[in-house]
């Protein structure tokens, strides 16, 4: 479920990053939006699952278009750079607003998702919900990348000023693929507080935006097969580590320096991911 869940994050930042290339370090926060939105309207409103996704999947749509009009105009390390400073001040609301989230101590009873008077009581019933949602966001992200507005955003990720020359808007392309991406990871968002039941700021830091990133560079940014491949691998090799026969005394260290090692061998050897056609380095 996890998997489903960060495939449909990775996929929704490589609509950014692999095939407008833009590199975003904001997609935790665009998840947090989801998951506080939805939890917030389901718990203290008493609305309904879909209501709640619908509500997280609007603000996130809002918040990305209002970003977007500053940092679309940017373009490189000046958009990271932008996109981080809105990661933290949403961490910062997450964690300080507390008369809305609750800051650290979090929102607890978050109902189970139900949709169309069916309800996903057991883990089953999620997984088919999250395989479900998984599946439709790469169905959506391939048709977009496929299509002319697909072309758009690689003629945009190869040269931008080549492509205002032809008479394409940029800026508008940019944050068009800027909101779709928020939405989705709101989205995703939504599913994982009502698979949780609970959410508080620590899963919604800078280091899991980092994380999304790895993922889709390790998948292969610019492919639709990449970035859920990416979050298949770093899901699993943290629990695969677990039963490398570690020392006690060591093990957590071990295991991290060893996933460390991993990603940089991934890299080096697969500079473009596993089954990646853009290379993020060539680019730069």
């Amino acid at each position: 479920m996890l998997i489903c869940l960060y495939a449909a994050l990775a996929s929704s930042l490589d609509l950014v990053l692999g095939h407008t290339g833009l590199l975003s370090v904001a997609q935790a926060a665009f998840f947090g939006i989801g998951a506080y939105s939805s939890a917030l309207v389901t718990v203290r409103l008493g609305a309904s699952f879909v209501t709640g996704v619908s509500v997280g999947g609007a603000v996130a749509a809002a918040t990305a278009a209002l970003i977007g009009v500053v940092a679309g105009r940017l373009r490189e390390d000046y958009f990271a750079i932008a996109t981080l400073g809105f990661q933290f001040i949403l961490f910062g609301v997450f964690n300080d607003w507390t008369g809305l989230t609750r800051g650290p101590l979090g929102i607890p009873g978050i109902p189970r998702p139900s949709v169309l008077g069916l309800t996903a009581r057991s883990e089953l019933d999620f997984a088919i919900l999250a395989v479900a949602f998984a599946v439709t966001v790469l169905v959506v992200i391939g048709r977009i990348t496929g299509g002319p507005f697909g072309r758009v955003l690689h003629a945009i990720r190869e040269d931008e000023v080549f492509a205002q020359s032809l008479g394409k808007n940029t800026v508008r392309s940019k944050l068009l693929a800027f909101a779709i991406s928020a939405v989705i990871a709101a989205i995703a968002g939504s599913l994982y507080a009502h698979y949780i039941t609970f959410v508080d700021p620590s899963s919604f830091g800078v280091e899991q935006s980092i994380l999304v990133v790895s993922m889709v560079v390790i998948g292969g940014a610019g492919s639709v097969f990449g970035p859920p491949l990416g979050a298949c691998a770093l899901v699993l090799l943290p629990e695969v580590l677990r039963f490398a026969g570690f020392p006690e005394s060591v093990a957590a260290h071990v295991r991290q320096a060893t996933y460390g090692t991993l990603l940089v061998v991934a890299m080096i050897v697969r500079p473009k991911g596993l089954v990646g056609t853009y290379a993020l380095s060539r680019h730069r």
